[in-house]
């Protein structure tokens, strides 16, 4: 680790760089944790914190695993290289110059790169990888992260996350790089003569906007509706604008302070569609203009937050409430179109309300689950089109993540914002919110309450003692919780089920480290350790007639297993 401190220290850094290295010449803490190792790299991409270091995000850690995607281009030969790398970026701090940079080492390997001028959503890279055709896609974001983090996604040219048979490819390429600081790189302006540096924008939004506006299926709803949308100094605001308003939503107001793109996010301290928080200043907004409907989209525009007037107040709606709404609406609407498929399927993830499951067989559409990670419901896209045995109709995520039209493979929050007004448009029209919509939902289908908890878990003994807790549950798992019978045990790792009278059956998933226990009244809970965070989380779901008693029996669930 010294070795490599010092290495970095020798080398010809940008200043703000090198003072951070000088600032922690004393901290041998400091310099263990920037150094140990390089940042990680799997089918989520690598994410981390900025600054110096190999255990950090910066040009170099940059510029190796560009030159292992490089590498991973070179062996598909001459054709993947012409084809080449769409490349996004969000509002975050270096976002820009990391995608530059990562220009820059695929030039050197004359690999052509397209890259746009201005931020864009991830879903717009997913979707220009398919529009140009490209072998490639990579986007430059850290999600929802603090502002302190950064991260490099990359995708295949089905516009979905890379799977890991190519993600494994780029490892081991990195694997073999032996100094960071010898990697090549080209200059921009020698590229874009060679025709392989290429600026894109407006006529990449302009397809996507002609494709968002497919998503309308209605022409029967309140466009007077009002409407407060905050990017939170994001990528969303020029799509989701502009979208709205061919929608034909007049009445959209923008939180002005978060419509400035500024990768510090200085007016949240988290920027996470997710978290109330979020929401401060939109509901604010929402008060001063006496809006409807309130829509968050997080920096790189794949999850949405929604918040609905419900008397004088503003009430957050959960990913799982959401995805349940907008399932229905979906179904409902080409129900009366009569465009509703006989082989129609909805996707969601095993950690996602079984309400979705619910509204789904009610219209005779299919339910498939997959495995936590938005790249599992776009696999099962490319299957459904390949194989033509299904019509993807609706896939979602607990945690914000939904996707509609399928010209994107990957949750896409600028379909969801125009869908979402379209459908508080139609309940508008017939006098009801989409508060009074959710509660006819569990009038017809069961009160359906879930919850998430998370326990940290940090250093080794904390991974170890992660490990322990899953152990001890898959090799002695409990046969009740709270006093309801466990009637069957989903073991993701070991990819069997189990039932309660001992009967086994095979789980047709990949394996992964996830064990999820359904019990007799319906109510069920997944545990499983998160991919990107030393925490075990903890995922809870019941049913009951009404509010108290789901909101009772979820916490009994909680008092059972985590406390």
């Amino acid at each position: 680790m010294l070795d490599r401190y010092n290495k970095w220290k020798s080398a010809n850094l940008p200043e703000h760089l090198m003072n951070e290295l000088n600032e922690i010449s004393t901290n041998a803490k400091e310099i263990k944790d920037r150094f140990y190792q390089y940042l990680s790299f799997g089918t989520g991409g690598m994410r981390g914190l900025l600054g110096a270091g190999t255990n950090r995000m910066n040009i170099y850690t940059i510029r190796r695993v560009a030159e292992g995607l490089a590498r991973y281009i070179d062996l598909n030969g001459e054709e993947a290289k012409q084809r080449g790398v769409v490349i996004a970026y969000d509002t975050r701090n270096f976002s820009y110059e990391f995608a530059v940079e990562t220009a820059r080492v695929l030039g050197a390997h004359s690999i052509t790169a397209y890259v746009f001028k201005e931020p864009r959503p991830t879903p717009h890279l997913s979707f220009s990888v398919r529009e140009l055709h490209a072998f490639a896609g990579v986007v430059i974001t850290a999600s929802h992260n603090p502002k302190q983090y950064n991260g490099f996604k990359i995708y295949g040219e089905d516009g979905a996350q890379l799977v890991p048979s190519g993600a494994n490819i780029i490892m081991e390429q990195m694997d073999t790089i032996q100094d960071v600081f010898e990697i090549s790189v080209h200059d921009e302006k020698e590229l874009e003569a060679q025709g392989l540096f290429n600026w894109i924008l407006e006529e990449l939004d302009t397809k996507y906007l002609q494709n968002l506006q497919t998503l309308k299926e209605n022409n029967e709803l309140n466009t007077e509706l009002k409407i407060v949308y905050t990017p939170l100094h994001g990528a969303g605001l020029v799509p989701v604008t502009r979208g709205l308003k061919e929608f034909g939503f007049n009445h959209v107001y923008l939180v002005d302070q978060q419509a400035i793109k500024d990768g510090s996010f200085p007016t949240v301290p988290y920027p996470n569609p997710e978290e109330s928080a979020a929401f401060e200043l939109a509901m604010e907004k929402g008060n001063e203009v006496g809006a409807d409907l309130l829509l968050a989209t997080d920096p790189d525009a794949d999850r949405l937050g929604v918040a609905v007037r419900n008397g004088n107040r503003y009430e957050l709606l959960t990913g799982n409430q959401l995805g349940a709404l907008l399932l229905h609406y979906i179904l409902q609407t080409k129900q009366s179109n009569d465009t509703l498929p006989p082989n129609g399927i909805m996707v969601k993830t095993i950690v996602t309300s079984e309400l979705g499951t619910k509204i789904a067989n009610h219209f005779n559409v299919a339910t498939e689950n997959t495995l936590t990670g938005f790249k599992y419901i776009a696999e099962k896209i490319e299957e459904y089109e390949k194989l033509k045995q299904h019509a993807f109709l609706f896939g979602y995520e607990e945690s914000y993540g939904y996707l509609i039209k399928t010209f994107v493979r990957d949750k896409d929050a600028v379909q969801v914002a125009l869908k979402v007004a379209e459908m508080a448009g139609y309940y508008s029209l017939k006098g009801q919110t989409l508060i009074d919509a959710l509660n006819e939902l569990y009038l017809n289908f069961g009160y359906h309450k879930e919850a998430l908890v998370s326990k940290v878990f940090e250093g080794k003994d904390g991974q170890e003692q992660m490990t322990a807790i899953l152990n001890g549950y898959r090799e002695n798992p409990p046969t009740e919780i709270s006093g309801v019978p466990i009637v069957k045990v989903e073991d993701y790792l070991k990819g069997v089920v189990t039932f309660s009278n001992g009967t086994t059956e095979p789980i047709q998933l990949p394996k992964e480290n996830v064990i999820k226990f359904i019990l007799e009244d319906e109510s069920w809970v997944a545990i499983r350790p998160s991919g990107t965070e030393p925490k075990c989380k903890y995922y809870f779901g019941v049913v009951a007639k009404t509010q108290q008693d789901a909101g009772t029996r979820i916490e009994q669930m909680i008092k059972a297993i985590v406390e």
